[in-house]
């Protein structure tokens, strides 16, 4: 009897033993095991897989990528899944959901706008990741997140950007920052990077993408404000010709009033003495009625191709909206 119940205590602390190491186990690796979980039967998508190899998701990232099993949706499906466009401020559509339920992506298809998927899926999974984070590694990021952004951040666009989110969603600004740093500003201070290098092989890839995109924006939005200068220049021009024109034309009143009264008078002398003095008037005013005219034809041309650019731009930007789209009636 005695060996039995020896027996039967350490069968028992042996239990506890391999229970509790079974706890320990499921306690330090439950991230893993619950990603396990998620993935065990998901075949990810050959668009989502590349979209990982494409923003150089390292392992990791690439696993709680698929664990949120993206999907990359047309303007009716990203609507229900998104309603309010992922309440982005910023020009890349799509959404987290947040507990780990999902990212959905608008699928951008204008050649012009080539990476905004991209660098949306990056966006999004460093949003999954910020969640992820404890509370001292969070504290140790936010602190060179808002360092750099009140230090060293000279982006006039995303200043915008972030004093939108300071009026729109004040508590979600430094998670903002950490996916908008990384995937919109080339260079970062050392402890970022070396942070971002856990998720993405080479950053400057998706970088790269967000320069590709916003730079179809910047261009003419860049050409249409020079346009605007040359507008400026060119309608001052003209209204002072108009107003040098509108002294002349009373100059050649009075001559011509002049001319009338002496010829009517039959005074040849002084009618002929006159005549040269208003040829030549009227030959000033005629040049610069053409010069005038040829600077009006200037800024319509210019109004022209300036208002062509600009509809260009508020194509691309319709090219993003992934807001749903009225009907009209017949």
């Amino acid at each position: 009897m005695q060996q039995k119940s020896t027996f039967r205590r350490v069968s028992n602390v042996l239990l506890s033993v391999a229970l509790i190491a079974v706890a320990v186990v499921v306690a330090t690796h439950y991230r893993q095991i619950y990603d396990w979980y998620r993935l065990r039967d998901y075949q990810p998508p050959a668009e989502v897989v590349q979209l990982a190899d494409q923003t150089t998701m390292t392992p990791d990232t690439r696993r709680l990528f698929y664990v949120n099993r993206p999907l990359v949706d047309d303007k009716a499906n990203f609507n229900k899944h998104c309603p309010s466009g992922g309440n982005e401020q910023t020009i890349v559509l799509g959404c987290y959901i947040g507990g780990e339920n999902g990212i959905y992506l608008y699928n951008v298809s204008d050649p012009e706008l080539k990476g905004v998927v991209q660098v949306t899926a990056a966006h999004e999974v460093l949003h999954a990741i910020y969640e992820r984070l404890g509370r001292s590694e969070k504290n140790k990021v936010n602190a060179m997140l808002e360092d750099y952004y009140n230090n060293d951040l000279h982006d006039e666009r995303l200043i915008k950007v972030f004093e939108s989110y300071k009026k729109s969603e004040p508590n979600e600004l430094v998670n903002e920052m950490h996916s908008i740093f990384g995937t919109e500003i080339g260079s970062l201070p050392a402890g970022l990077e070396d942070y971002y290098k856990q998720y993405f092989t080479d950053r400057s890839k998706i970088v790269a993408y967000a320069d590709a995109y916003q730079g179809a924006f910047t261009r003419r939005r860049e050409q249409v404000k020079a346009y605007d200068t040359q507008l400026t220049a060119l309608k001052s021009q003209i209204e002072a010709n108009e107003k040098q024109l509108e002294q002349q034309t009373a100059t050649l009143t009075q001559q011509k009033a002049e001319l009338d009264s002496q010829l009517a008078q039959k005074n040849y002398t002084a009618y002929n003495a006159l005549v040269n003095e208003y040829n030549a008037t009227v030959r000033s005013y005629n040049n610069l009625v053409n010069s005038t005219q040829a600077l009006i034809n200037q800024y319509n041309d210019i109004v022209k191709t300036r208002n062509e650019l600009a509809l260009e731009e508020q194509d691309l930007f319709k090219a993003i909206d992934s807001r749903l789209q009225t009907q009209s009636t017949q």
